[in-house]
């Protein structure tokens, strides 16, 4: 029951307008007004102080080399030969006024060839119009433009200057300078209105690569949240990003399948202390069941168990992903008594613990029970935001909301019937149906007739009549359409041993009242047998072909033995167990199963935590052997987080390694995070000194290898 986000806009009266929409008389208005407004002295500012602005945004994208701004001419071609200062600043006037946007951009780069930059009135409108542009040439320029400026170290550029850039660029769909202007503002100190930077996420994370920058500006966001409340600074206030923000950004790893991202984002969640609400804990579900962590998930169950009955069906994709993990990892009772919860809770109304703080979180570990100081993320299962900007749409996969209840569908009674069958405990499946028939929920056994149906529809007589057999025992015997197909069934395959014992028991049942004692199964009409309405063999119900369905995706199913050892080295890294950790790994080994890309992020995160760079370059080694012999698939999650360890690690070879293995696979790498991470650890690194100076070789390797990554990023 895999749930679709569908984004909702949120609305803010300073930037709410549709570009293709909007009037040509309003347009005008507005932006003149705007104009009007940054002619004059700016008194408002979101900046608690201002910071030196680094080069990084010019370096890391390329933009026109710019010098002063009124003395320096640079050489260049003019469109207008002769034109004087005064004729181009009025021609620029002229062109801004009547908004002739690329007539306007020619003039200004005639005027800042030759006589540098112009007014700063003009450069800001010229901004400003560039911003509301729909075109994306015209928005670039509006970047380059920003950070042309910002070469200068400019007071020109008002918060809100960047800050509506920022949005028309994610608008755009533009992730990289829009996320290259809200870093670019987080150095500067100056940050939107929440309600702003919510609308500048929910553009981005509608594809892979916005995905990526939002995820990793959240992670810039929580660090300096970090920083600053440590040092009890006024900014503080002002970044910490709320549920909504780590909502959308965690829906969006979902949706592009980034669940190991979505793991690191939901323990940073926990780590700055935002409280989960009701989609956080439905999203933060699929995460888990992505990354087959069911032990994790399992913590919440006590938890939501306890909500209130109109949340229920709002929590069902949490029950579907707990039951398919139970499922993944083959464990049948838990997923049995998961199901008669379920049942159950249709036919009673929830009790609720008294609480005397409604309103306190919940406190769930994440990894070992037993840390004091392990990290607990705060949820809120009662929490509906009524304006949340994701609105739910449900998909039903194992459970579905039917006549007001939770039950199961098809393809969970799919799964269920499999497991069992696979494990040969078809007479606890008869109980389970069983029991699920005593609480009510369906009537006249519908869900168990079903069942045998399917069974005989698949030719597994003998399993259909071991469940009938145990219904019959249990005092709840099923229709007689049912034992008249198996009876059918079993003629067409010419089994007369085991049609002539059906016969006897339907006679001792007086189901078939037209069947006479004398007759034998040789004398039966077979137009009575199907007069009394049995499915087709030939016709295959809708559960029977959800069995295939399900069956086929068996022969591609994952052996559970490794969901287990995941699971353990996931435990015992998050417990600081590494010894534990590292045993299982090599027990893993030893039992020739082969390691998932699973395996090696909970290794490499282990290892990470306890900055154990050295062991992570050796573990690269064994990850570049099975991609080589085919049996390993690195995602982009993966590869960057190796990349960012060998780089805190100062392993630059390495480094460079795992830039070329992604960029062979067209993987998107975050050229300003590597640059921010250098500069943080390694800024002082061989500034002086050559390869040539080099003591030994590998030395002058890895000389060479920082000066390959540092031309790389924009370091110069």
């Amino acid at each position: 029951m895999a749930q679709v986000l569908r984004k909702a806009p949120l609305l803010h009266p300073c930037f709410n307008r549709e570009y293709s929409s909007v009037s040509h008389i309003s347009f005008i208005a507005r932006k003149t007004a705007l104009i009007s407004i940054y002619d004059n002295e700016c008194t408002h500012s979101y900046s608690v102080r201002k910071l030196p602005v680094p080069n990084i945004c010019h370096k890391l994208y390329p933009v026109p080399s710019v010098r002063h701004f009124s003395t320096n001419i640079k050489a260049g071609s003019i469109c207008c030969e002769g034109s004087s200062y005064p004729h181009l600043l009025r021609k620029l006037e002229v062109a801004l006024k009547d908004h002739r946007v690329d007539e306007a951009w020619e003039t200004y780069s005639d005027i800042r060839n030759l006589y540098g930059f112009p007014h700063q009135s003009l450069m800001r409108r010229l901004i400003i119009e560039l911003s509301y542009s729909s075109a994306p040439h015209c928005l670039q320029r509006a970047c380059d433009l920003v950070f042309s400026v910002l070469e200068e170290k400019s007071d020109i550029l008002r918060p809100d200057f960047l800050i509506k850039l920022a949005l028309s660029l994610a608008r755009a769909e533009m992730p990289v300078p829009a996320s290259m202007i809200l870093r670019t503002m987080l150095e500067r100190e100056i940050l939107p209105p929440v309600t702003i930077l919510r609308l500048v996420f929910l553009h981005m994370v509608r594809t892979d690569i916005g995905t990526y920058l939002a995820s990793n500006i959240l992670v810039e966001l929580c660090d300096r949240f970090q920083h600053s409340s440590m040092n009890r600074s006024a900014f503080a206030n002002l970044i910490k990003p709320d549920t909504m923000m780590f909502n959308l950004v965690l829906d969006a790893c979902v949706k592009f399948g980034s669940s190991f991202k979505g793991q690191q984002i939901m323990e940073l969640m926990a780590h700055a202390g935002v409280v989960a609400d009701a989609h956080s804990i439905i999203i933060i579900s699929r995460i888990h069941e992505m990354n087959c962590q069911r032990d994790e998930l399992k913590k919440f169950k006590d938890h939501i168990d306890q909500v209130s009955l109109p949340l229920i069906h709002h929590y069902r994709q949490f029950y579907n992903s707990l039951l398919s993990l139970y499922f993944k990892f083959n464990d049948v009772d838990a997923a049995s008594e998961l199901i008669l919860d379920i049942y159950r809770g249709n036919e009673s109304v929830r009790s609720r613990k008294n609480r005397l703080d409604p309103q306190k979180p919940f406190l769930v570990p994440i990894g070992s029970h037993n840390l004091r100081t392990g990290l607990k993320i705060q949820i809120l299962p009662e929490l509906l935001q009524k304006d949340f900007v994701l609105k739910m749409e449900t998909k039903e996969e194992l459970f579905m909301h039917k006549n007001g209840k939770v039950v199961l569908t098809n393809k969970g009674i799919a799964r269920l019937m499999i497991q069992y069958k696979r494990s040969g405990r078809i007479s606890e499946l008869s109980k389970l149906l069983i029991r699920i028939q005593k609480v009510g929920s369906m009537k006249e056994g519908s869900l168990c007739s079903d069942v045998v149906d399917a069974c005989i529809n698949l030719g597994w007589l003998e399993t259909a009549h071991d469940i009938l057999d145990d219904m019959e025992l249990a005092g709840s015997p099923l229709a007689t359409s049912s034992y008249i197909s198996l009876l059918t069934a079993y003629a067409e395959r010419k089994m007369f041993r085991e049609a002539e014992a059906l016969l006897k028991q339907i006679r001792k049942a007086g189901l078939v009242v037209n069947i006479s004692d004398e007759m034998s199964l040789s004398d039966i009409d077979y137009k009575v047998i199907l007069s009394h309405k049995r499915i087709s063999v030939d016709s295959k119900s809708d559960l029977a072909e959800s069995f295939i369905r399900e069956m086929k995706k068996e022969e591609r199913v994952v052996p559970s033995m490794v969901y287990e050892l995941n699971s353990s080295i996931y435990f015992f890294w998050k417990a600081k167990m590494a010894g534990d950790a590292l045993k299982t790994f090599k027990k893993m080994q030893e039992m020739r199963i082969q390691p998932t890309a699973q395996t090696f992020f909970n290794m490499v995160s282990g290892y990470s935590s306890l900055e154990m760079h050295r062991e992570i370059t050796m573990l690269w080694g064994d990850i570049k052997r099975n991609i080589e012999n085919g049996t390993l698939v690195v995602n982009q999650d993966l590869c960057e987080f190796l990349l960012l360890n060998f780089l805190r690690g100062g392993y630059f070879e390495r480094v460079m390694e795992a830039i070329g293995y992604m960029k062979e696979q067209g993987m998107y790498i975050d050229k300003w995070m590597l640059k921010i991470e250098f500069l943080k650890l390694h800024k002082g690194l061989y500034r002086n000194l050559k390869a040539s100076n080099a003591r030994t070789d590998a030395q002058s390797k890895r000389i060479e290898h920082v000066r390959s990554f540092k031309k790389w990023v924009g370091i110069h």
